[in-house]
């Protein structure tokens, strides 16, 4: 099985649309995924496939932009399908994944393997959750078109209205809380290429560090998942969220899939809060929503880190917290995936100082040591 190509694979000539190749065993799946591709003026489907092989044929006559991959097929499953791409011809997937526990283990190996993002299968619903799952597929496969890989007019959709964090948790004028808690915390958000920069950060970070709360983009019932994984190869105790959870040195929180996290203060300490509350920023849980919160509460206790991401959830936020006296970070251009978040952070001068991924991990210590 091989990708052969003459076509380069680049998708900024003006006018052109991505293409996504759909590779899913289930003829309603592709059918959805294809309704739902075809409806956005950016995207178009290049073709589909009922497992690997058919799909490995279509690739060597013609490259796509992105492929939304399923992992259990028949005759090769997507794992295997993922790492034989990435190691002859690189190319941003998708994980489109039902949300089952099996799954979300071979998810997590899809991540490693360099997959550089993941949707939950559509499935019928509400009109509000058919709508919500419309856009967070468009949203990914346009992010994914974008992404730089690290080495190993049609019809218009109804767009859901982007909604900032004052949906969640209202702002309020001033700086920061006068008082320090107890410990300096580190929030930290990302999406698109996140899940491995969180794993590079988290592995180069010592079992006593400064407490870590994060919101990855990631849908429910992978969230857990994902905190199981770094906690297995991280220093540190990495797990998912849980409402009322302390914020603990050694300790890193993962804020639940669908959900919504803030920090809030309890005397000099510190404990998350998980609520529901509408996407913010398109997203939920979303940045924008940690960040005000560690504004209002933490002030320069905290300090905010920006990571990869398409859009702009969490620029905002970290301005405010760098407005309320926290120390703030964005991830550089050339060691980022997606270089949309980070971007937005930096022209809004919300970033104290632009750091490449590698220099991320020392940043934290040094926070956490006062200096």
């Amino acid at each position: 099985m091989t990708f052969q190509s003459g076509f380069t694979g680049q998708s900024s000539l003006p006018g052109r649309k991505w293409r996504v190749l759909i590779v899913d065993d289930s003829a309603s799946v592709r059918r959805v995924l294809s309704d739902i591709i075809a409806d956005d003026p950016c995207l178009e489907v290049m073709g589909t496939a009922a497992d690997p092989y058919v799909a490995a044929e279509r690739i060597a006559r013609e490259l796509p932009d992105v492929i939304f991959l399923d992992i259990e097929m028949p005759r090769m499953d997507g794992l295997t399908f993922l790492r034989k791409i990435m190691a002859q011809r690189p190319l941003p997937v998708v994980i489109c994944s039902s949300l089952t526990e099996e799954g979300s283990a071979a998810l997590m190996a899809a991540m490693e393997a360099g997959a550089v993002d993941v949707v939950t299968k559509p499935r019928m619903g509400s009109v509000e959750f058919l709508q919500h799952s419309r856009m967070m597929i468009c949203d990914t496969a346009r992010a994914a078109a974008q992404a730089r890989l690290r080495p190993q007019r049609a019809r218009r959709m109804q767009v859901e209205k982007k909604l900032s964090a004052d949906a969640v948790l209202p702002a309020r004028a001033g700086r920061g809380p006068s008082r320090a808690t107890a410990e300096r915390i580190v929030c930290l958000g990302a999406s698109t290429g996140g899940t491995e920069a969180i794993r590079e950060v988290l592995e180069a970070l010592p079992a006593d560090c400064p407490p870590l709360v994060i919101v990855q983009h990631m849908p429910e019932g992978f969230t857990a998942a994902f905190a199981r994984r770094l906690d297995g190869i991280c220093a540190m105790t990495v797990r998912e969220a849980g409402d009322g959870d302390p914020i603990l040195p050694g300790q890193v929180l993962i804020a639940p899939g669908n959900r919504h996290m803030t920090v809030v203060r309890s005397g000099a300490h510190a404990r998350v809060t998980i609520l529901d509350g509408p996407p913010v920023c398109r997203h939920r849980p979303s940045v924008d929503v940690l960040f005000r919160s560690a504004a209002q509460q933490l002030g320069r206790s905290a300090a905010g880190i920006l990571l990869t991401g398409m859009g702009e959830d969490g620029a905002q936020g970290l301005w405010e917290m760098r407005e309320a006296g926290a120390a703030t970070f964005a991830q550089d251009e050339e060691s980022s995936v997606v270089f949309g978040m980070p971007r937005e952070a930096i022209e809004r001068g919300a970033a104290g100082r632009v750091l490449p991924l590698a220099r991320i991990a020392p940043a934290i210590l040094q926070f956490g040591a006062g200096k």
